[in-house]
């Protein structure tokens, strides 16, 4: 019987899959590269689909502390600042789905889980802990770390983001190939916010080669700030360079004036270039499994990155309970049942890329049309409600 199970990567997905493994009985060790724990990138949106599993955790009343329940989304054109509903959220998403469509500062979620799991069980995370090795035998996993430690589980997964060394180690080097996108984010705090943004929902800008989005955090207290834009003379693919606002701002110029404020209302600017990935044909080889942006990164453009990794760790803890006399059977039966949603939030995201960045949006009359055709109750439905309404609790496995 499965007794343990290692995973490389403290992330959002990472973490959940340790609380969801140790609340089924199973006990687990999770390798952190990072020398100490601290506040990562800026908002993340949790929609419906990803709320029920952080509930089904036990978490409700933790992530109402720290999150913002939307009212909703609208789409803005960049240069008038038209404005359309996207679709209503709130009360509206609990009706629905079940559970709310919220808003976290990514740390906050962060620290939501981690304390959820050291409640559980202490001294499960392990800093400091950079993986530089992975072999497996018939009946286990050895990982060698950069500090020169080791250790052995019967299953590893490496939850260790888009540039896995799990997945290096299994099936190679990846070759992601530049999207030509180069995106921007920053935080503003509330009083800083310009008087005719709205704090209550999310807000989709959208023109010729680029869009902004920006919805609150930290309980209302910040205003989350990302803006993308064709680009292709910067390559890094980092979350952690700092940019300038005058860049920043020089990127979205002839960009409505909320925007602009917006922008030069921003603490600290950091850029990132924006790469694909093509979805992986497998991701498990034994005894040794990947989930979350290990396995199927996608581009942030139908805000799924985090759902879809919060959903995989507790699907693969479900099987790992369900399948734990076997535990090979069971990393393969995890894979079956979540590789064809991913793949289709992968593709999904990369055309809501084409879609926000679309010529026709240039001009007022031919951007009316546009918007009207694209966001539509009909299509907006299609490209949404299969995502809200998965349920990772019951998905056959």
């Amino acid at each position: 019987m499965l007794n343990k199970v290692a995973i490389v990567g403290g992330g959002i997905g990472g973490l959940t899959a340790a609380l969801a493994l140790l609340r089924q009985g199973i006990d687990v060790e999770v390798f952190e590269q990072a020398p100490q724990l601290k506040e990562l990138g800026a908002g993340v949106q949790i929609s419906a689909n990803g709320t029920r599993v952080l509930n089904a955790l036990g978490l409700g009343p933790a992530i109402e502390r720290v999150g913002v329940i939307v009212a909703g989304k609208e789409i803005r054109l960049w240069n008038t600042g038209q404005t359309w509903k996207l679709f209503d959220l709130g009360a509206v998403s609990v009706e629905r789905y079940g559970f709310p469509y919220m808003m976290f500062h990514r740390g906050d979620l962060h620290g939501v889980l981690v304390d959820a799991i050291e409640r559980e069980k202490s001294g499960v995370l392990r800093l400091d802990h950079k993986c530089v090795a992975v072999e497996q035998s018939a009946d286990g996993v050895q990982i060698e770390f950069e500090n020169g430690s080791r250790a052995s589980a019967p299953i590893l997964i490496g939850a260790d983001g888009v540039q896995s060394r799990v997945r290096a180690r299994l099936f190679g080097a990846d070759r992601p190939e530049f999207t030509g996108i180069v995106a921007w984010r920053g935080l503003i705090p509330r009083a800083s916010v310009p008087a005719s943004v709205k704090m209550e929902i999310g807000t989709n800008w959208v023109g010729p080669g680029g869009h902004v989005v920006h919805y609150p955090v930290r309980g209302g207290a910040l205003l989350n700030l990302v803006g993308l834009l064709d680009r292709d003379d910067w390559r890094v693919e980092s979350w952690t360079v700092r940019g300038s606002i005058d860049e920043f701002a020089n990127d979205f110029r002839g960009w409505h004036a909320d925007v602009q404020a917006m922008i030069h209302a921003v603490d600290i600017p950091y850029k990132w270039a924006l790469f694909s990935r093509p979805p992986m044909p497998r991701w498990t080889f034994g005894r040794v499994s990947l989930l979350g942006d290990a396995c199927h990164s996608m581009l942030p453009m139908l805000a799924q990155g985090a759902v879809m990794a919060l959903e995989d760790g507790f699907v693969l803890a479900r099987c790992l309970k369900t399948y734990a006399a076997d535990p090979v059977t069971a990393l393969a039966r995890y894979e079956a049942a979540r590789r064809d949603r991913t793949n289709k939030a992968v593709q999904g995201s990369a055309e809501n890329a084409k879609r926000f960045h679309n010529p026709d949006l240039a001009h007022s009359a031919g951007a009316d049309a546009y918007v009207s055709r694209e966001w539509q109750e009909e299509r907006v439905t299609q490209r949404y409600e299969w995502l809200f309404t998965y349920d990772a609790t019951s998905a056959v496995i």
